[in-house]
């Protein structure tokens, strides 16, 4: 237990050693950054991408620390800092990938870390939203439209005028 008057104010987990690209988490990491524990974990849930998957376990276990080690309350908690980092070594596991002609081809996988705060307090300064891909949840409007502007529009039979000596014979 904290003494008297030094509080904590954030909660923290890690995931070390993570089998995924740096890249592929900070696009989900931006995504949830400075929003609300709630909102974080719907985007996480229903946003449809593979890496948010790792970030919803690591959140969920922030929110058990923050309940469970800090006395924290967990309904109006927020994303204070996600911090996604290479792993060890250049966060590379290398494989041999077989070419054509006896030849081999390394393979990079990567590894990352990923840290996550959550306080009662929400973040002061968020960084700027980075162009390029995000997660978003979709509504069902928006789902129409894209298969709307997706599919071909169907083309027009035309059917063939009857002409006076086709109909004869």
């Amino acid at each position: 237990m904290p003494a008297a008057g030094l509080e904590r104010t954030e909660a923290f987990a890690h995931l070390r050693f993570a089998r995924m690209g740096p890249r592929k988490l900070r696009r989900v990491a931006d995504a949830i950054r400075g929003k609300s524990v709630r909102e974080a974990l719907v985007l996480l849930r229903f946003g449809g991408i593979y890496a948010a998957e790792p970030i919803e376990r690591l959140l969920r276990s922030a929110l058990a620390n923050a309940e469970n080690n800090h006395s924290m309350a967990t309904d109006d908690l927020f994303v204070s800092r996600i911090t996604v980092d290479g792993g060890p070594g250049g966060g590379v596991t290398k494989r041999l990938d077989p070419r054509a002609q006896g030849r081999a081809a390394f393979k990079r996988k990567r590894m990352s870390h990923v840290t996550i705060a959550v306080s009662a307090d929400p973040p002061k300064n968020v960084r700027p939203r980075r162009s390029g891909a995000s997660i978003a949840l979709s509504t069902k409007a928006s789902r129409s439209r894209a298969a709307a502007a997706a599919a071909p529009a169907p083309a027009k039979r035309q059917r063939k005028a009857k002409t006076a000596a086709g109909a004869k014979s």
